[in-house]
């Protein structure tokens, strides 16, 4: 098949392009930048284009010969990305409905069991554009995944580097819910399965684990071998932890604001409404995948990949100075914020 991939250099779509190239697929690799396929080390078999989602033009000339479609597009990391991702799904829809494309697949955000007035901004844009595209009146899907384990991911980062920065962690009571992280991998193979399957709707995708935000804290501890105490925070208004969080993290400002949002609910998969892998190795547990996202030398998707962005790129002379964990990571953030008001940067 024929695939085009909407989104191909972001953090999944880097790593769901020579996914589908071992499936024997061609693959489309789409962005919203210059086509750089020297950067992702993508060899024959994937042709990189640039295509704005929000043009008709140029997303009717990149569906040209495509038989399915991977949707991967988010924009959080501006304000209004409610808006911009409506018009981008709007647009995307009405496109493959009038193309040759039989399959779409869109990778959607879990979605709380709670009414929809109470859903974050973040996962009722989400839930927007996953309807917007299953209404496309081609065959789709939406593979829902909540935070996804592996290095340079940002809901992964996110987590990471708190619990790298601080030795004693304040938690909200507000977010110890539970959440079912999914590995990178495993994500990469239900997109592929999805890809020449039949299903259709709304599909959960999470790992063998359910545990609370700060147990996914401790075993990010565990993996870098760092002693860090969590000690719970009665008094701890989201506004002001969305603020802090993003201050202590490399992560894109209104990324991580975003996505604090979403932790005063359970994020965990409905039963009944699961990926179950067709065939080939179980789920990888969140133990091994921080693991994996946290050994610089692993091979697997988890591992960090040189175009990952620079924000989550870990690494370089900072890491071989001889001083605590912690202190890296305020040196890397004190790094990271200095750049950014560099002219240029």
């Amino acid at each position: 098949m024929r695939v085009l991939v909407l989104g191909a250099t972001g953090y999944v779509g880097s790593r769901l392009v020579p996914h589908l190239l071992a499936q024997g697929h061609e693959v489309v690799a789409a962005s919203s930048s210059p086509p750089a396929p020297a950067r992702f080390g993508w060899r024959d078999g994937v042709r990189a284009v640039q295509c704005d989602v929000t043009d008709a033009d140029a997303v009717e000339r990149t569906l040209e010969g495509v038989d399915a479609v991977v949707y991967l597009v988010h924009s959080l990391d501006r304000t209004d990305f409610g808006d911009r991702d409506r018009l981008a799904a709007e647009t995307v829809a009405r496109a493959v409905g009038d193309s040759g494309v039989r399959r779409l697949v869109y990778l959607s955000g879990l979605v709380p069991q709670v009414p929809e007035r109470e859903l974050s901004r973040h996962i009722a844009s989400r839930l927007e554009v996953e309807r917007i595209l299953l209404g496309s009146g081609t065959s789709s899907v939406a593979l829902r995944a909540g935070v996804v384990l592996g290095a340079g991911s940002t809901s992964f980062e996110v987590v990471r580097q708190v619990a790298t920065l601080f030795v004693v962690q304040p938690v909200p009571l507000w977010m110890r819910h539970d959440v079912q992280p999914v590995a990178v991998s495993d994500v990469l193979r239900a997109v592929a399965e999805m890809v020449t399957g039949d299903e259709e709707g709304a599909v959960d995708v999470g790992g063998p684990d359910v545990l609370s935000y700060p147990d996914l804290m401790a075993a990010c501890s565990r993996a870098g071998r760092l002693a860090r105490l969590r000690l719970p925070a009665p008094v701890a208004p989201p506004a002001l932890v969305g603020l802090a969080t993003a201050l202590a993290t490399t992560a894109p400002f209104h990324t991580v604001t975003a996505l604090i949002e979403s932790l005063h609910h359970d994020m965990v998969c409905r039963p009944g409404r699961t990926w179950v892998p067709a065939e080939g190795s179980p789920l990888l547990g969140v133990e091994e995948a921080v693991r994996l996202a946290s050994d610089p030398g692993t091979t697997s998707p988890e591992g960090p990949l040189p175009s990952d962005p620079a924000w989550a790129r870990r690494g370089g002379p900072l890491d071989a100075l001889p001083v605590p964990a912690t202190t890296r990571q305020a040196l890397r953030l004190a790094l990271h914020r200095a750049l950014a008001v560099l002219p240029g940067a």
